[in-house]
């Protein structure tokens, strides 16, 4: 679709598909969707589709925090979720996605990495978060951060034997969730500013800015896009995503 025309109904507060300008796409969500994963689910907003299984694995801890487990997040865009995305090495837009999901659990302290503690110094529990891209319909971004936090809301300790995991087995401990952060991604388009665009109006993006939440305080921010945001512009962002989160929570 012609990019003129995509700015052209922005500039008149429309869109492609109806939407007034801070309306989502509508939002599913699905548990359990992985009999292999230890917590796993899939968000569907509009046509754009993720899902994300965790594993958890036995690993050392670093040498400056010898008592935290951690978090590794990899993502997956593959050319079936858009031909435009290429097999191969993470692509930077994959490694990008990866960065601003790890961001918002981290700085939100999301997980408290010590109770990952197996033995101080020795063994600690790694949380393996996978992201896959089933199909790109606009917004991957908020679309994985649902997705994610629903997957770990999910996810059950697997019975540790010794130094190895039983897979077959699982305890009857959740992992446990202190924080709950949501992340409403703000688009400029023209000299407007929209959520959750479609693939349609990504393509005509000057600039993006991802807002993580959590109860109206902000724990990490992630511009995108080649053009520049002024101060006012991130204001209006921010506002925006704080009004947002409530409507975002109703899917964690």
């Amino acid at each position: 679709m012609n990019n003129d025309y995509v700015i052209s109904l922005v500039e008149k507060d429309k869109r492609v598909d109806g939407r007034k300008l801070d309306e989502y796409r509508e939002i599913k969500i699905e548990h359990n969707i992985s009999k292999n994963a230890e917590g796993s689910a899939k968000c569907i907003m509009g046509d754009t589709e993720v899902l994300v299984g965790v594993k958890m694995e036995v690993g050392t801890p670093y040498s400056d925090r010898p008592e935290e487990g951690t978090i590794i997040i990899n993502v997956e865009l593959s050319p079936m979720a858009n031909p435009n995305f290429e097999l191969g090495p993470p692509s930077p837009q994959a490694t990008e996605l990866a960065r601003i999901v790890d961001r918002g659990i981290r700085e939100s302290k999301c997980i408290d990495f010590k109770k990952l503690c197996i033995v101080k110094g020795e063994k600690v529990w790694l949380l393996l978060i996978d992201i896959y891209v089933v199909n790109d319909g606009g917004n991957l971004i908020d679309a994985a951060v649902l997705a994610a936090l629903n997957a770990l809301k999910e996810t059950i300790f697997p019975k540790l034997e010794g130094d190895k995991i039983n897979y077959d087995e699982h305890t009857k401990e959740k992992l446990k969730l202190d924080k709950m952060p949501v992340t409403c991604t703000l688009y400029k388009v023209g000299g407007k500013i929209l959520v959750d665009v479609d693939t349609r109006e990504e393509d005509s993006i000057d600039s993006r800015l991802s807002v993580a939440v959590n109860d109206g305080k902000i724990n990490a921010l992630q511009k995108g896009g080649e053009k520049s945001l002024s101060s006012k512009e991130i204001e209006e962002m921010i506002d925006i995503a704080i009004k947002k989160e409530k409507e975002l929570r109703k899917y964690v």
